[in-house]
């Protein structure tokens, strides 16, 4: 196949300072949990994305000074840390694009728990969210010390190899963006008062950078354009243009956002492909130096459009190059149908907060290329002569079906409903969720190319049935249902009253189950559900009350960055949210409730209840099937082996395809690094006098 011509703009290579980007394809700095506690896992993935065509590629954020301790991050304080940034520039560079690196000060932002540094802030001020203490104001001095500290970072990124060292001054994360920041910075010295003398220190840093490698290296700045805000915070009609004016020639690209994360990597449920667009339009209007941005961007034509009608020259993404490392190369070679397009979920940002590899719904892969060895694209042939049956056609079963395929297996796939996708066809159809189709969509696609691959619609099994088909290997992907009973995290028996005919689950309402009046949702999921089937109880008319052990509603969602986002809309839609309470008891007219901590019961009036609880695995055929003596080799995979996340069951699939069971192995089926012992250090002698 060849290049749609429409699309030869997006390969164009772009000067940058003293170096070119082969194509307009940048990868933005990323978080990949990664880093310095997994270098090997962390370099080879960013490898892959050199491979998958990626013009530029970026590390996460740097610390460049013992003084911001990040351990998600990578670090360059001195040339102790040069072995692991030099294996990522290597791995980038074997595939022809360009390395980048992001030297970062996180500020007031970072408590500093392992260096004990006391974190640094324009002002005193408290430490960022709920982390006791306060950050103490840098003096001269140790303007002066961070200053050199950057150069010296600086020095060693071009040591290393990179090609492109950027400034950052974005998210809310950055101290240069925190002089900028008035709410932040009330200081009366030349680093205050003025929009000019608050970016002093960006501009310094920029200035001192170019001295430093400007003749070998791209000097690059990432600044937040609009902090979503208004007044209160920058703006892209005001001081964030100002600045962005006031520093337009200096350095060699703009990498421009919005601010904070949770802004700039917004969910699809929140915000469409693109959306940054009316933020960052203007940069170009006010410099002739390359702009690059990011918008989940997966469609080549809106790519195009950005860049030809000027509002960006590279089309940057952290996301996209998850979800498919070889988005450009599928670009390039006239195939965009076969991109894995992200679906805007943010399992990806949960790891990340976690501190270990970032995981994604669509590429089950990632974080996996260097530890169990799978590439994204590529897939061993078939190792034995099995006939397969897989056994429900949603998240964990498609993979499993396509990846098969994609091995030369001969699969049959049946599933029980006239619809493929399973949960992810129901979830999908939740308000704002539109875009995780795509997980039950790009499979399709795959397998409709496979002549290996048959799939059978409304083709309930039993064991009978699965020994008719004569496969010898059998994956059961039969999915899960939530409970009724309310049994949780919670409650570890039922609630009483729950078999009444007005308790509900979030598989009745996706099933297409009406309801009035007033609906209590019980909350002990603590994920996206209830605030989604509130969200659509609303839309039908109904007043909803969500009832929640949690202090507030949706708390796992701190980490997708929607928490926000969701409790914002919720109050915007009038759901009442009752936190720290359980539901204890439900009558016909309404349920009893117990704060969890103690104190007095109450009782709310309700005409409908909806568990949003526990799930439980579909297993009745994995059973039948174990219990056959002469049976096939069957394995239960996804959500009927465990429930879980979307991003669980399609990599389960994925595992199942590759090794062709899904059990405990009697060894470690991964890699894994150690931390090598440093040399014992040599006790130092102490004089110790007497009292004589």
């Amino acid at each position: 196949m060849t290049r749609d011509p429409r699309h030869d703009i997006l390969f164009e290579p772009v000067r940058i300072g003293p170096v070119t980007a082969p194509n307009r394809f940048y990868q933005t700095p990323q978080c990949s949990g990664m880093g310095r506690n997994y270098p090997s896992s962390w370099a080879v993935m960013r490898g892959i994305k050199a491979e998958g065509g990626w013009g530029v590629v970026f590390a996460e954020q740097c610390d460049f000074h013992h003084s911001t301790d990040n351990p998600r991050n990578v670090r360059l304080w001195d040339a102790q840390d040069l072995g692991i940034v030099t294996r990522m520039v290597e791995e980038v560079h074997a595939q022809g694009s360009l390395a980048g690196l992001m030297l970062a000060h996180n500020g007031f932002v970072t408590p500093n728990l392992i260096s004990r540094e006391t974190p640094l802030a324009p002002s005193m001020m408290p430490l960022f969210g709920t982390a006791p203490g306060h950050a103490r104001p840098l003096d001269k001095a140790d303007i002066r010390t961070l200053r050199q500290a950057h150069r010296s970072a600086a020095l060693l990124a071009c040591e290393a190899g990179f090609d492109i060292v950027n400034v950052y001054a974005g998210h809310d994360l950055a101290l240069p963006m925190h002089f900028i920041a008035k709410r932040y910075n009330q200081r009366r010295d030349e680093y205050g008062g003025s929009l000019a003398n608050r970016a002093r220190l960006l501009r310094e840093l920029i200035e001192d950078t170019k001295e430093a490698i400007g003749h070998r290296c791209a000097v690059g700045v990432r600044f937040a354009v609009d902090e979503l805000m208004g007044e209160a915070g920058i703006t892209c009609e005001g001081e964030g243009r100002e600045v962005v004016e006031m520093l337009a020639e200096l350095p060699d690209i703009w990498d421009v956002n919005v601010s904070p994360w949770a802004n700039d990597s917004i969910t699809s449920r929140f915000g469409e492909e693109g959306s940054q667009e009316r933020y960052v339009a203007f940069v170009k209007q006010v410099t002739t130096k390359p702009v690059v941005g990011v918008g989940r961007f997966t469609s080549p034509d809106t790519m195009v459009s950005q860049i030809r009608r000027g509002i960006l020259d590279m089309i940057g993404a952290a996301r996209p190059t998850i979800a498919d490392p070889f988005l450009p190369r599928k670009i390039e070679e006239g195939r965009p149908e076969d991109i894995r397009e992200c679906i805007g979920c943010n399992v990806c940002t949960t790891n990340n907060f976690m501190m270990v590899p970032i995981r994604c719904t669509q590429n089950p892969t990632m974080g996996e290329e260097w530890r169990r060895g799978w590439h994204p694209e590529r897939i061993p042939p078939k190792s034995t002569a099995d006939s397969v049956l897989i056994i429900g056609a949603g998240p964990a079963g498609l993979e499993a079906a396509r990846a098969l395929g994609q091995r030369g297996y001969d699969v049959m796939l049946a599933e029980a409903r006239r619809e493929p996708g399973g949960r992810v066809s129901r979830e999908s159809r939740l308000p704002g969720l539109a875009a995780w189709a795509r997980v039950r969509d790009w499979r399709l696609g795959q397998i409709a190319r496979m002549a290996n691959v048959e799939m059978f619609l409304e083709s309930p099994m039993a064991a009978a049935d699965v020994l008719e088909t004569g496969a010898t290997l059998v994956g059961v992907a039969t999915g899960a249902s939530w409970r009724r009973d309310g049994v949780g995290r919670h409650h570890r028996s039922p609630v009483a009253g729950s078999e009444r005919p007005h308790v509900m689950t979030p598989d009745d309402l996706m099933d297409g189950r009406e309801t009035t009046g007033h609906v209590v949702i019980w909350d002990d999921d603590h994920n996206y559900m209830a605030s989604v089937l509130a969200e659509l109880l609303v839309n039908s008319g109904c007043t909803v009350t969500i009832v929640t052990p949690q202090a507030s509603v949706s708390a796992y969602t701190q980490y997708t960055l929607e928490f926000d986002h969701i409790h914002r809309r919720l109050a915007r839609l009038g759901v009442a949210i009752v936190g720290h309470h359980a539901v204890t008891r439900i009558a016909d007219g309404g349920v009893d409730l117990a704060n969890v901590h103690g104190g007095s019961d109450s009782t709310l009036d309700c005409d409908g209840v909806v568990m949003v609880t526990g799930q439980e695995p579909n297993d009745a055929l994995c059973r039948e099937l174990a219990a056959l003596a002469d049976g096939p080799r069957s394995v239960a995979i996804g959500d009927s082996l465990a429930p879980s996340f979307i991003a669980a069951a399609v990599y389960a699939g994925h595992r199942f395809a590759r090794d062709l069971r899904f059990d405990l192995s009697a060894t470690t089926p991964f890699l894994r690094e150690d931390v090598a012992m440093a040399p014992r250090p040599q006790p130092e002698r102490v004089a110790i006098q007497g009292s004589g």
